[in-house]
Formats: structure tokens, C-alpha cells, sequence
């Protein structure tokens, strides 16, 4: 370790502490400025503001809030089961309220550096527990926690060093949700408002539905001006029938029962499993590594038990466990399908449990799906095929530098590798 490096208390290396716990404000709303709860901090990088679920107005935070936080803050959760994670503010104006405390540096030290130094060390922080009933921690412990810190010139170069690589992760993760969301704009576009038979229907002159008619004039003008896509409209039909089940669909198409389509299976137990490499997941999504799967290649995975809307797509090697299916197609091209039709699907209105939100396969197999005809699926699983190949390369390229980083984390923090070769080894990733 450089001799440089000198030990602090964390009071000594802080310039601001925001810490609101205490009541809540008399009211949250659907928008405005997000508030930071528990469940977003999770030790994994800038918290992500999309997935806020309380807002407070601007009146709220000018007067109810007694400390604000701002960009690179070091968030830390205090209370619940979740207690000791981490997490660094997004630039963007939001609020912590309960349970969370946020650190800021002085001008001497680096807060992303605070950051990784404590997520490195969670250990340190979850030894800090006072509750009894639950969890707890109390912010004047935290603060007279004492770690060693280097120079503030090294502390930029190793925040920085793990930071591009947390970037890299972020990015790929977005680009993943925009993949994911053109997946789902195209299905709505086919498959929900039938934007293709509209446009063929109009051209050929034959008649719209009334049920249409407010779409069919969306469609007019994207055919006036050129942005209609005609070259995948080949393949669908130019009229629609009338059906009891879901109204208008495209002539030719048919309605049919999802075990027409996908066999369901229970997943299974996975505790008596060693750990390898094959992903086991839950109805919460990943859980950990073992060494056997229950099946390889396309599969919609629908959960049992729990978060019942967390559908799953996959194309690999993997295990469930019992509180999530797993299906088996029963021909070629259904599973992209079948996965974004059951995403939009309201599955907590289907609910047949009563404390834990439940789910059978006798719901699930009488669900109607609507089944276009083998060439329009065959024409969307390519074109989706591509959008899944990226997702799963982003996927696979975050792994890889989440173990990366995961490695690097402790022997920088200890002073164990010197910053230049780990510098060298960051750049050959990115090249």
C-alpha cells in the first residue's frame, strides 16, 4: 500500500450529509420530482429515475425538504432488509425522504470514490445494524467509520477506472431497453393495431371496419407522406373478419389457446445445486449460478408465484425454480411472439391466489392468442432475431465487465495493483 495513503473517519472527509429522516410529506404524487426509495438503491452504479415510483411537487421540496442532494452524492439505505447498499445520485433534481442518507465530499476527496470504497466494504456497513425488529443503521455510526484513502489525485484515477467500466454497463443497458422498446412498437404495430392490413385494406380499396376507422386515418397519412413501411406488408392479408372472441382481426388469422402453442412447465427445486454456470431464475428474475439446466433454447419464462408481470424471454442454457414456468414451443417461430403478447397481458388481474399472488397453468393455458399465419411470424422472429442478437451481446459484454470490475474493486481499494497497468488493462477491454 503507498505510504501516501492515511486513515480518516468518515466525518472528516464530508462536506454535507443529507439525512430527512422522519415523517413523511402529506402527500406523494404520480409525477414531478422523483423520490429515491430503498428498492432503487442497490449498489449498482447511478440510480435510475425511470423506475420511481413517488413524486413530491416543487412546493413540497422548497419547504418540506431539510437537505438536498445533488450529482455524484453517495447514497446509502439505513433501514430494511436492503440496508448498507449503495449508489451514487443521477444528475437529474430528485429527493431522498426516509431511510437513505446521502454523503457529499469535501474538495479534498473524490465521492465516487466514497462510492466504490463503500460498496467495496458492505460488510463494514451491514456490522453497523442496531435494529431489532428490522435492520437498522444509525447515520452517527456511519460517520465515525474510519477507512484508508489515498491521494485525492489517486482517488479520481481509481473512481474513474471503475467508473468507466459501471458506464460501459449503463450504456449497454440502455441501449438494451431501446432495443426491447422497438421490439414492442413493432408487435403494437402488427399484432395490436394491424397497421400493415390497414394499409393494405386501404390500397386495395376494400372496406374498414368501424371499429378501425380512427387508426385507418393514422394510416392514410403515413401512406400520403411515405413513412408507411410497405416492404413487410407483403406478407399480410387486406381484409378482416369479425370474431366473437376478439372482434376485427386479419382475414386468414386464426384464434387459438396459448397450450397450442407453448407447452408450460413447472420449474424446480435448486437449493441442492452447485454453483457453475448456468443462470437459475425466479419469478424476481435472476437469482444465481448452478451447475444443471432444465432446458436450452427459446423459452417464455411466466412467473407462478410472486411478480407475476416479470415475463421473461430466453435463448439459452437455464434453471427455474418452482415459483416460475418455463414453456416449450410446440412449432418454429412462437416464442418472440407468445413473449410479447403475454407481456401485455394484465396478469395481476388473473391472480387465483390470496396472500401471494399466484398463477396456474390451467389460466394459462386456455389464454386466446391470436395466431397470424407462419409467414408473418416467420417475418417477425427475423427481424426480432436481430434485436435479441444485440440484447444478448450487451448482456454478455456487461457480464464480463461486472467481473471485471468486481475483480479490480478490492486489489485497488487495498492499494494492491498500481493504477497505470490497470489503466492498460481497462483500455484492451474497450478496444
Amino acid at each position: 500500500m503507498e505510504s501516501e495513503w492515511a486513515e480518516y473517519l468518515l466525518s472528516d472527509i464530508l462536506e454535507h450529509v443529507a439525512d430527512n429522516r422522519g415523517r413523511n410529506p402529506k402527500a406523494y404524487f404520480e409525477n414531478g420530482i422523483p423520490v429515491i426509495d430503498n428498492s432503487l438503491i442497490t449498489s449498482d452504479w447511478r440510480i435510475d429515475l425511470t423506475k420511481s415510483k413517488r413524486f413530491i411537487d416543487s412546493e413540497t421540496y422548497h419547504s418540506f425538504i431539510r437537505k438536498y442532494i445533488k450529482e455524484d452524492d453517495v447514497l446509502i439505505t439505513l433501514v430494511g432488509n436492503g440496508y448498507g447498499q449503495v449508489a451514487i445520485t443521477p444528475k437529474e433534481k430528485c429527493v431522498i425522504i426516509q431511510n437513505t442518507v446521502g454523503l457529499r465530499c469535501n474538495s479534498e476527496n473524490s465521492s465516487r470514490y466514497l462510492y466504490y470504497l463503500l460498496k467495496g466494504y458492505r460488510d463494514i456497513l451491514m456490522n453497523l445494524n442496531i435494529g431489532a425488529a428490522q435492520p437498522s443503521i444509525k447515520v452517527g455510526n456511519l460517520l465515525e467509520l474510519s477507512f484508508t484513502f489515498p491521494p485525492l489525485s489517486e482517488q479520481k484515477a481509481i473512481a474513474h477506472i471503475l467508473g468507466s467500466l459501471d458506464d460501459k454497463i449503463e450504456l449497454n443497458r440502455k441501449m438494451n431497453v431501446t432495443l426491447e422498446q422497438i421490439a414492442q412498437a413493432l408487435f403494437k404495430s402488427w399484432f395490436v393495431d394491424f397497421d400493415p392490413v390497414i394499409d393494405n385494406a386501404i390500397i386495395a380499396g376494400n372496406e374498414i371496419p368501424e371499429e378501425l376507422t380512427e387508426r385507418a386515418e393514422v394510416r392514410r397519412k403515413a401512406l400520403a407522406d411515405g413513412t408507411a413501411n410497405r416492404e413487410s406488408a407483403g406478407q399480410f392479408p387486406d381484409a378482416f373478419r369479425l370474431t366473437e372472441e376478439m372482434g376485427w382481426i386479419p382475414a386468414g388469422w386464426e384464434i387459438r389457446k396459448l397450450s397450442d402453442l407453448l407447452e408450460v412447465k413447472y420449474g424446480k427445486d435448486h437449493k441442492k445445486l452447485s454453483e457453475g454456470s448456468i443462470p437459475v431464475y425466479g419469478s424476481g428474475g435472476f437469482m444465481r449460478y448452478a451447475n444443471k439446466s432444465l432446458y436450452k433454447g427459446e423459452s417464455v419464462l411466466i412467473p407462478r408465484k410472486g411478480t407475476l408481470s416479470n415475463i421473461l424471454f430466453l435463448n439459452e442454457e437455464f434453471w427455474t425454480v418452482d415459483t416460475m414456468f418455463y414453456t416449450i414451443p410446440k412449432s418454429d417461430y412462437i416464442p418472440k411472439y407468445a413473449f410479447h403478447h403475454l407481456k401485455r397481458l394484465d396478469f395481476t388481474s388473473m391472480n387465483v391466489g390470496s396472500a401471494v399472488p399466484s398463477m396456474t397453468t390451467a389460466v394459462l393455458n386456455e389464454l386466446p392468442i391470436l395466431l397470424p399465419t407462419k409467414a408473418v411470424l416467420q417475418q417477425f422472429d427475423f427481424i426480432l432475431t436481430s434485436y435479441f442478437d444485440g440484447i444478448e451481446a450487451n448482456r454478455t459484454q456487461s457480464t464480463t465487465l461486472t467481473k471485471l470490475r468486481d475483480t479490480l474493486l478490492p486489489k485497488l481499494l487495498s492499494g494492491e495493483l498500481l493504477i497505470p497497468d490497470v489503466e492498460k488493462l481497462v483500455e484492451e477491454v474497450f478496444e
